[in-house]
């Protein structure tokens, strides 16, 4: 898993004001969970652009003022009209202890269906996995290689491996949707 670092500045005042004033320099109030004591710091929003706005998953080394903390992150809030970002909250990695992230799906193979004219519809596109910090994955891999027209392939047939799969077992990870035209030339040919 790929890893990025962040270097943030410990927050003296906590509150609507002063989050709102470090927002305003182009900084992020942010918040780690999961350590002895919960750590309040701020960092540069020019930072986040490759964490957040990317399919890919990131383990954060967190530099607070010089003490160096493992994390991924668990949630970031942005405004509901301009899309900036407003807070995020990171969760400490500790050795031994499991945590539960959303991980991209990427695709196997080619579809038969697809090959024949159909299209490949994407239903979930990240799964939420459990696992040790060690074993979290990049992505899973979901096999398409014998999935037809009209089918889709369900989050049951995914084999995991070092982790388990939290996301419903019966949601649909991916169908193959016949176009209106092919449609046509199946009830013609009937």
């Amino acid at each position: 898993m790929k890893s990025l670092e962040i270097v943030g500045f410990k927050r003296a005042n906590l509150g609507k004001k002063d989050a709102k004033a470090l927002r305003l320099e182009s900084y992020v109030p942010c918040v780690l969970y999961g350590g002895d004591e919960q750590v309040h710091f701020s960092a540069p929003a020019i930072l986040f652009r490759e964490l957040l706005y990317t399919p890919e998953v990131h383990i954060v080394d967190l530099n607070v003022e010089g003490t160096t903390y493992r994390a991924i992150v668990q949630d970031a809030q942005f405004h509901p009209v301009n899309e900036m970002l407003l807070h995020v909250d990171f969760l400490l990695l500790q050795d031994g202890k499991e945590v539960k992230m959303d991980v991209p799906v990427q695709y196997v193979g080619v579809s038969p269906g697809v090959l024949a004219g159909g299209k490949l519809v994407s239903k979930l596109r990240k799964l939420k996995v459990k696992a040790l910090p060690e074993n979290l994955p990049d992505s899973v891999k979901v096999d398409i290689s014998d999935l037809g027209l009209g089918k889709s392939i369900k989050v049951s047939k995914v084999e995991p491996e070092n982790y388990t799969i939290l996301t419903n077992q019966m949601a649909p990870i991916a169908t193959v949707a016949i176009p209106r035209a092919l449609k046509g030339q199946m009830a013609n040919e009937k």
